[in-house]
């Protein structure tokens, strides 16, 4: 009777522990497959219409290619700011770096680049899906190894999040997330952190909103000017001054 029980219970949960093995053994296949789905569902057309424009545009010589979320697809005077580099603009809408993660190979792999610069700010905003800061850095990691299979040695520049009045409610995980991003650049001689905190944050440790549109969350053309200047600090410094 005993035995009977014991294989009973043991036939109920075999089926359990071979979904758990399975979904284990798509995570080492596809480290972000919990994340592809959603993000096909919301971003392809909008891959699909950058990859249209990589095949109608080439590449400037020596380019900076900027990717990210929609701070990077704003700024429409991006190549005037970097001046005398020339650059390539790959934003996307609101993409998190899950949704990076998952569309890295298209978006970075046509495109012969200088060195890289990616900003994301979409992934700690104060709801029930946020990532944690590990996670987030853990996604990053991910997306640099994909860049690497087809670009080896090009500098990788990461933008950290930048405390914005809309999303200040949960500045303290952002920037846990940036100390997290921070510590991974550190590991790598080839990855540069970029750090905006101290130029965004007023005497009361506040976000100049003068920087900021209505939304209180994308910048305004004064904020992309005093954005322009840290980033292109930190390329003189890698690259040498306006190479």
């Amino acid at each position: 009777m005993i035995r009977k029980l014991v294989a009973a219970v043991l036939m109920t949960a075999f089926p359990l522990w071979t979904l758990g093995q399975d979904k284990a053994a798509d995570a080492v296949t596809d480290p972000v497959s919990q994340y592809r789905a959603q993000a096909t569902e919301k971003w392809e057309a909008e891959i699909v219409k950058l990859e249209e424009r990589d095949r109608s545009h080439s590449d400037p010589k020596d380019a900076i290619l900027f990717i990210g979320s929609s701070s990077i697809r704003r700024w429409t005077d991006l190549d005037a700011d970097m001046s005398p580099r020339k650059t390539i603009n790959r934003g996307y809408g609101g993409a998190k770096f899950s949704d990076l993660a998952v569309y890295i190979d298209r978006i970075v792999s046509p495109h012969q680049f200088k060195a890289l610069v990616i900003f994301v700010g979409n992934d700690i905003v104060g709801n029930k899906d946020d990532k944690s800061p590990a996670e987030v850095a853990r996604l990053f990691n991910y997306i640099v190894s994909q860049v690497r299979k087809t670009h080896a040695t090009q500098p990788i520049f990461l933008i950290a999040i930048t405390p914005t009045p809309s999303r200040f409610k949960v500045w303290s995980e952002i920037r846990s997330a940036n100390a997290e991003l921070a510590k991974a650049c550190e590991a790598d001689k080839a990855l540069y952190f970029i750090p905006t905190e101290k130029s965004y944050l007023d005497e009361a440790g506040k976000p100049i909103e003068k920087y900021f549109v209505e939304d209180k969350l994308h910048q305004n053309r004064e904020g992309y000017q005093v954005w322009s200047s840290i980033v292109k600090e930190h390329l003189d410094r890698v690259l040498g001054t306006g190479k």
